[in-house]
């Protein structure tokens, strides 16, 4: 007699209430994206944008509510009648509280930090209050809430919402959820935000090439030693034995901390960081070794300029260069201008 053919645990239980619901979130998610709207920072969340719903102690809450009402009444126990008319209105009160709690609340800032690739990202989410306080405000993307924050009368506060790793590119910003339990948890009010913001992921710097030589100061010009005839770089901090003729006086006035000016020679070498010289390696490839350089060049304090196809970054350095580089290193390849 044959044996009947064996099926792992794990198939023989169909899945059509998941994929029910994941239509239905899609549907429900692309209907509140009509609704609303692309929105444009900063956000009031107004009244017509809200939404509310028992949490599932609210559900047991009134459910608990029900029974008493439906016991006082079959007993007529005049006790149980009063409890569950004052229950009820406790419930009441406990949504409008929580409705209000999120009402006016103002969402200032959406920003996600870039990253490089296959580095997990953070999304800063800046809240803020008017007049009154508003505490325990959460906020995420899909799923459970992420952060929770407590933002003071006129007060603002940043929760963070951590984003997956994923691939070298420009990707846009999911849409995020705030939302309040308080008081009690009995019910839960959130809002939807949907804004146009990107996020910039970085090619991972790797690579074993060695740099390209430095090339020849422009046109042959020694820079004289005086300030005159350099090149402004930037600010840094002050430092035990710095000049205090290069000292930022206006803006130490002004309530700055104590900041050198920095020059550099107009005549200093730069290193150009050409993606055309890579061209045995794939595309993916030279991005990654020309990050490693920009890396390694920044951390070296060295002046150097990025070619890319119809992309050229002037020679410079600082934290702001580099910056530019490696999102000129993302974007190639999207159509989207660095």
């Amino acid at each position: 007699m044959a044996a009947w053919p064996t099926v792992a645990p794990g198939r023989l239980r169909p899945r059509p209430l998941a994929a029910l619901r994941a239509r239905l979130a899609a549907r429900t998610a692309a209907w509140v994206r009509r609704r609303q709207g692309e929105d444009a920072l900063p956000v009031d969340l107004e009244r017509r944008r809200l939404y509310i719903l028992p949490t599932r102690g609210g559900v047991a809450f009134g459910a608990l509510v029900f029974v008493m009402l439906m016991a006082g009444l079959n007993y007529t126990n005049a006790l149980a009648l009063f409890l569950a008319f004052l229950l009820a209105a406790f419930g009441l009160v406990v949504m409008q509280q929580c409705h209000r709690n999120l009402l006016g609340v103002s969402v200032l800032d959406l920003e996600a930090p870039p990253v490089f690739a296959g580095e997990p990202g953070a999304l800063r989410v800046t809240l803020g209050a008017a007049a009154e306080a508003r505490p325990r405000l959460e906020a995420g993307l899909e799923g459970p809430p992420a952060a929770c924050a407590d933002v003071g009368a006129a007060g603002r506060a940043v929760l963070l919402l951590p984003l997956a790793a994923c691939a070298r590119g420009v990707h846009a910003l999911p849409r995020v959820r705030i939302a309040t339990a308080f008081p009690f948890g009995l019910f839960r009010a959130w809002t939807w935000v949907h804004v146009r913001r990107e996020r910039l992921v970085y090619p991972a710097p790797r690579g074993r090439r060695p740099p390209p030589a430095a090339a020849a100061p422009l046109g042959g010009v020694r820079a004289a030693s005086t300030a005159a005839l350099d090149e402004w770089r930037g600010l840094r901090p002050f430092r035990h034995g710095d000049s205090p003729r290069q000292v930022d006086w206006k803006a130490y006035a002004r309530g700055a901390p104590l900041l050198v000016k920095e020059y550099q020679p107009l005549g200093s070498e730069r290193t150009w960081f050409d993606f055309a010289a890579l061209a045995p390696l794939g595309e993916e490839l030279r991005l990654e070794q020309l990050a490693r350089w920009i890396v390694d060049a920044e951390a070296a304090a060295a002046t150097y300029g990025l070619r890319l196809p119809r992309t050229e970054v002037p020679g410079a350095r600082g934290p702001a260069h580099r910056e530019r580089c490696l999102a000129a290193l993302a974007r190639f390849g999207t159509g989207e201008r660095p």
